[in-house]
């Protein structure tokens, strides 16, 4: 273990970078992001982009039954759409899109990546069978590949330490701040258009926000926060070996990879859960489930963030990190039931929802900053990819397809409340994934104490 800490540190120098480019001079980069001002503007760009993504990747869901009724597929086939078709590709490439990050322009990578996810967005709208969604999905995922891994590594570059899981709870909005806007949105489009006409609606702008990322955006200096850095970054499976070695981390990207599995397995069937067990009307639904699940879960992703980095500071102990999202698990548990086998209405079901969402979003932003407390400066990018591919491989492809199979097998016997024991099964994971979280922070702080200085 020695000489692999002796390896990383050797990866950092403590002179920045004086390279510069003709068209963007290192110094006039760096001198930006001096400005508090410009530092917030990047992180609202950045922001405003991951609600980009998930608006394009999360609009599917309020269209579930519309997209069911018209195609003519199961609920299993719908998991597949709403995870597997976009999960498999993206995790794939997100650990070389990644690599590229750590040695390339992110901003560029950030863009290019906007304009493809946005235009295969649009391209849902001419799928006339499963096999042409699922397509379409599949290129939706090659696109947003390139979305957050690139980003991370931005955001960790031009935040201090003791401020980043804090300003990447800001960046983790856009999940829920997707959902909010792709839900409300959508369901209005669905009622007023169709539901081909949503996907083209939402997908387009995308280029729009591309152009924005590439001429507002300036590359950062690497470990501008730290006024440091690495000379050169490490190959992929010299990252690989790394991050494998450390215990804290193997626990930690499976617990978050289960807390993704239950938060998409509930999150991507909650629509069709309300319409389907409740009756609740489509505009209804994409109002209500809309700003519950988009206000509930952007509050739970700041406290998350901003509570991991308070109680860090105020003790000195960076196992917060991982504590509040073990605590976030168990909380959640008993208040997803209530919501699934309790609330006799889609309308107390819905307010109620407020809480687990509140507490599944708390857990985002601190495990990120764990990652990059974990690695040097040119490794924060993939080490963001390889919890992402963890995250969304098992959580994104495989929480949405195995609650809808879960709702198929129990169909037979069950009827419409199928899908409410199948969603109540899913969040019953929660209890394996706090196990890895209890796990995980046994040996976390030894592990930050031997990342590369």
């Amino acid at each position: 273990m020695t000489e692999s800490k002796t390896q990383d540190a050797s990866d950092i120098q403590t002179e920045p970078e004086v390279n510069a480019t003709p068209q963007e001079p290192l110094s006039d980069a760096a001198k930006a992001y001096q400005r508090p001002g410009y530092r917030y503007l990047v992180l609202g760009i950045l922001t405003t982009v991951y609600i980009s993504n998930f608006v394009d990747r999360q609009v599917i869901n309020i269209l579930a039954s519309y997209i069911i009724e018209d195609l003519q597929i199961s609920d299993g086939q719908f998991g597949m759409l709403s995870g597997l078709a976009f999960a498999l590709i993206y995790t794939s490439l997100g650990i070389p899109i990644a690599r590229l990050a750590d040695i390339g322009n992110r901003r560029n990578i950030i863009a290019i990546s906007i304009t493809i996810w946005s235009v295969m967005t649009a391209a849902c709208g001419l799928a006339n069978n499963f096999t042409q969604l699922f397509i379409a999905r599949f290129g939706v995922g090659i696109g947003e590949a390139g979305g957050s891994p690139p980003a991370h590594s931005i955001v960790s570059d031009i935040f201090p330490a003791n401020q980043r899981a804090t300003a990447l709870s800001i960046y983790s909005f856009g999940v829920y701040g997707g959902i909010l806007v792709g839900t409300v949105g959508g369901a209005y489009l669905v009622q007023y258009f169709d539901w081909r006409i949503a996907f083209v609606v939402v997908g387009l702008p995308g280029i729009f926000l591309a152009l924005i990322v590439r001429f507002v955006i300036k590359e950062p200096p690497r470990g501008l926060a730290e006024k440091r850095n690495d000379a050169a970054p490490p190959g992929f499976l010299k990252v690989m070996g790394y991050l494998w070695d450390r215990k804290s981390f193997r626990h930690l990207s499976f617990a978050c990879a289960l807390h993704a599995f239950v938060t998409y397995g509930m999150g991507n069937f909650m629509p069709l859960f309300l319409g389907r067990v409740h009756g609740m009307p489509i505009l209804d639904i994409g109002l209500y489930y809309g700003l519950i699940a988009g206000v509930g879960g952007l509050a739970g992703t700041f406290f998350g963030g901003w509570m991991s980095d308070r109680m860090s500071n105020k003790t000195g102990d960076k196992t917060w990190y991982v504590w509040i999202p073990f605590i976030s698990t168990i909380l959640a548990i008993p208040l997803a039931l209530i919501t699934f086998l309790v609330m006799p209405t889609g309308y107390s079901a819905v307010f109620f929802y407020v809480f687990p969402v509140f507490c599944g979003g708390w857990y985002l932003a601190p495990c990120l900053a764990s990652t990059h407390f974990l690695v040097g400066i040119r490794m924060r990018a993939m080490g963001s990819a390889v919890l992402l591919f963890m995250l969304n491989l098992i959580g994104l492809g495989l929480g949405p397809w195995m609650t809808g199979m879960f709702s198929d097998w129990l169909t037979p016997e069950y009827g419409n409340d199928a899908l409410r024991y199948a969603m109540s099964i899913t969040v019953l994971v929660n209890i394996w994934c706090a196990a890895h979280y209890y796990w995980s922070a046994k040996t976390i702080r030894a592990d930050f104490d031997r990342a590369p200085e």
